[in-house]
C-alpha cells in the first residue's frame, strides 16, 4: 500500500520528449530537428512493440523465405519491423542516408525528404527467439552527414566517435529504449497507459567489477591471443594452493 497522502500517480513525469528538449536547451545553437529525430524514432519503436505482441494473434510468426545482407533467415517480423522504421525514417524529412542490417545496399533517401542525419540500425534484433518469445530489440545509431554534397554509401563510414546518439529498444516484459547523446545513458520505459516513454534508469553505469560474466563464445575460434587468454582466466582462475592448506 503506498504511504497515506502520497500520489500514485506521478503528476511530472520526466517524457523522453521531456528529457531530449531539456538537453536541447543545453545547447543555444540546436535547430531542434534532432529532437524530432529522436521522436520519430520512438514512434517506430512503439509500432514495432505493438506489432511484436500482436505477431502471435496475427499469425506473423515464422520465415518471409529471404535472407537478409548478413546472411541470416529474415522472419515476417523483420520485414515488418524493416519496413517501419524506413518509412518513419524517411518521413521525418530529416534523414537522407538509412542503413539497415536487412538491406544489402544504404538507402538513399529522395531529395525532397532529404535531411541531413545518418542512422543506422537492426530493426529487430534477435528475431531467431521471436517463436519462442523470447525479448528482442532494435538497435540504432546516428550521425550527422558532414558535407552538403549529395549522400552516398561512403557518408557512413565514420568513427563511433562521431555519433551524435545511440540507443536500443528492448521488447520484453516491458517496452524499453535505452538512449546516449552523448552525456551518459538514461533509460526510458513504455507507459502503455499513456503511450509515452518515461524516465525510469536515469544515469545508468556498469559496475566497476562484476562476479560473473557474459560473451557469446561461438567466434572463439577468432579471437586474438589476448582475449582467449582474459576469458580463460576468468573461466578457470588460478587457485591459491597455499591459502586452500591453510584453510583445511
Amino acid at each position: 500500500m503506498s504511504e497515506k497522502g502520497a500520489n500514485p500517480i506521478d503528476t511530472e513525469p520526466i517524457t523522453l520528449t521531456r528529457f531530449i528538449l531539456a538537453e536541447q536547451k543545453k545547447h543555444p545553437s540546436a535547430t531542434g530537428d534532432f529532437s524530432q529525430l529522436i521522436n520519430f524514432i520512438q514512434t517506430a519503436v512503439k509500432a514495432v512493440s505493438s506489432a511484436v505482441r500482436k505477431a502471435g494473434i496475427h499469425k506473423i510468426f515464422g520465415m518471409s523465405g529471404t535472407e537478409n545482407v548478413s546472411g541470416d533467415d529474415q522472419k515476417k517480423l523483420d520485414v515488418l519491423a524493416n519496413d517501419l522504421f524506413i518509412n518513419m525514417l524517411k518521413s521525418s524529412f530529416l534523414t537522407c542516408l538509412l542503413v539497415s542490417e536487412e538491406n544489402d545496399h544504404a538507402i538513399v533517401v529522395e531529395p525532397e525528404k532529404r535531411g541531413k542525419y545518418i542512422v543506422t540500425f537492426d530493426p529487430l534484433d534477435g528475431s531467431s527467439n521471436i517463436d519462442c518469445l523470447v525479448s528482442i530489440g532494435s538497435i540504432f545509431a546516428i550521425y550527422r552527414k558532414k558535407d552538403d554534397g549529395p549522400a552516398t554509401e561512403k557518408d557512413c563510414l565514420q568513427s563511433g566517435r562521431e555519433l551524435v546518439g545511440a540507443g536500443y529498444a528492448l521488447y520484453g516484459s516491458a517496452t524499453m529504449i535505452v538512449l546516449s547523446i552523448g552525456n551518459g545513458v538514461n533509460g526510458f520505459m513504455l507507459d502503455p497507459s499513456i503511450g509515452e516513454f518515461i524516465l525510469t534508469e536515469p544515469d545508468i553505469k556498469v559496475k566497476p567489477r562484476g562476479k560473473i560474466y557474459s560473451i557469446n563464445e561461438g567466434y572463439e575460434q577468432f579471437w586474438d591471443k589476448a582475449t582467449a587468454e582474459y576469458v580463460q582466466s576468468k573461466k578457470r582462475p588460478k587457485v591459491n594452493t597455499l591459502s586452500c592448506l591453510v584453510s583445511i
